[in-house]
């Protein structure tokens, strides 16, 4: 592993590959949100238009080699050998389908946490409204009792227990999810992991966290540097038997010209979980961006280390202006290890920080009363540090 001098270096090297996004001249710390895309992916925006363009409907062809390169740099990142990777736009369209598989009507049960993000807050919330499913919703506080709580949670009328590995908010890793796991299997229900915030900023293994059985969901949009529309769902194996209610033709793509009467036939592999017609540019720019990550040698260890010292740097410089704690505050209790890939700072008045910090042209965002600063590897030490002087003058002001 490269010395911290040596990890400092690194995003001198990387900025100068992402010139369209202009990051050596701008303060963008949501990198826990949105990263900037390396300049290789214009370049995979142009092939794709060239395909079309050249290929018109023949491009079919090469926009599945985009996503089955798509499918194996998701699954590098999982550490993923025997399961399935279905793509689709966002994660919510793959979590209803995997929902829409699951035995609701004899385990009308699934348990989740207080800190899903929305994708699955949102759809949690209208469920239980409608009724006929019971949502069990346990804190998400502290972090390290999560697991516990899911554990507890789960019985046989579970269908399945849905829950994050790095809570979005705050960022804190969830620890102990293969006990969930084992405690679902125990009593035949499954787990879907949302990985969102883990993948490419927290190494992730499926084996070392004892996940191998269980579902992920996750994206690219964030710590990938992908853009929108590429996110997956991870399918452990022995799921071959599961018919998603709802369910695009792409599922049936392969089988179109043996289409007979019968049951509702479905692909093998991806095919089992796909929607219907999308826009194949996402993974041209994808395929791309994972060769770029593999060219450069940024692994999910090395990104690891410079996203760790980089929220270091920018803890000791919030710690070093010695705020007024009921303006804004820091957790101090939970170790700098135990966090993902951003800085979560507690302040009644966030919005308002966030959006005099815009102003001052720092790009950050908030949740509730959480303002997130969120790093990238292309965010060299002195950028972090002025972002935190700004900072500093304007919540150490509060009426500026």
């Amino acid at each position: 592993m490269p010395t911290p001098a040596e990890l400092s270096q690194i995003p001198r090297r990387l900025a100068p590959r992402y010139a369209r996004f202009r990051v050596a001249e701008r303060l963008l710390l949501t990198g826990h949100s949105h990263q900037a895309w390396p300049d290789v992916g214009f370049e995979g925006q142009v092939e794709a238009w060239n395909d079309a363009a050249a290929l018109v409907d023949d491009k079919w062809a090469r926009a599945e080699d985009k996503a089955e390169r798509v499918r194996r740099g998701f699954a590098r990142l999982l550490g993923e050998r025997d399961g399935v990777i279905a793509l689709g736009q966002n994660t919510h369209e793959l979590v209803i389908r995997l929902l829409s598989a699951l035995p609701l009507s004899e385990r009308p049960r699934l348990v989740t946490t207080d800190g899903e993000f929305h994708t699955l807050r949102r759809q949690m919330d209208r469920l239980a409204e409608d009724g006929r499913i019971e949502i069990v919703k346990v804190s998400a506080e502290p972090a390290a009792a999560i697991a516990g709580r899911l554990v507890a949670a789960t019985n046989d009328r579970t269908a399945a227990v849905l829950a994050s590995s790095v809570l979005f908010d705050n960022a804190h890793i969830v620890p102990g999810v293969g006990s969930v796991l084992a405690a679902c299997r125990s009593v035949g229900a499954e787990l879907l992991v949302d990985a969102y915030h883990h993948l490419n900023v927290v190494p992730f293994s499926l084996e070392r966290l004892g996940l191998t059985d269980a579902f992920v969901v996750g994206g690219g949009y964030k710590y990938c540097q992908l853009g929108e529309g590429n996110c997956f769902l991870r399918v452990p194996p022995g799921r071959e038997r599961l018919r998603p209610l709802i369910t695009g033709w792409y599922g049936e793509f392969a089988r179109l010209p043996e289409r007979a009467a019968g049951a509702v036939p479905y692909g093998d592999g991806p095919a089992r979980w796909a929607g219907a017609t999308y826009d194949p540019t996402s993974h041209y720019r994808a395929a791309r961006v994972f060769d770029f990550f593999g060219d450069e040698g940024l692994t999910p260890e090395l990104l690891r280390a410079v996203s760790q010292r980089q929220v270091g740097l920018l803890a000791g410089r919030f710690d070093a202006l010695d705020l007024d704690p009921r303006v804004i505050a820091r957790d101090r209790v939970t170790p700098l290890e135990s966090l993902g890939g951003f800085l979560a700072l507690r302040s009644p008045r966030a919005g308002a920080i966030s959006e005099r910090l815009r102003a001052r042209g720092v790009l950050t965002d908030y949740r509730g009363d959480l303002l997130r600063l969120g790093p990238a590897p292309y965010l060299s030490d002195e950028q972090l540090e002025e972002t935190i002087a700004i900072l500093g003058e304007i919540a150490g002001r509060p009426d500026r």
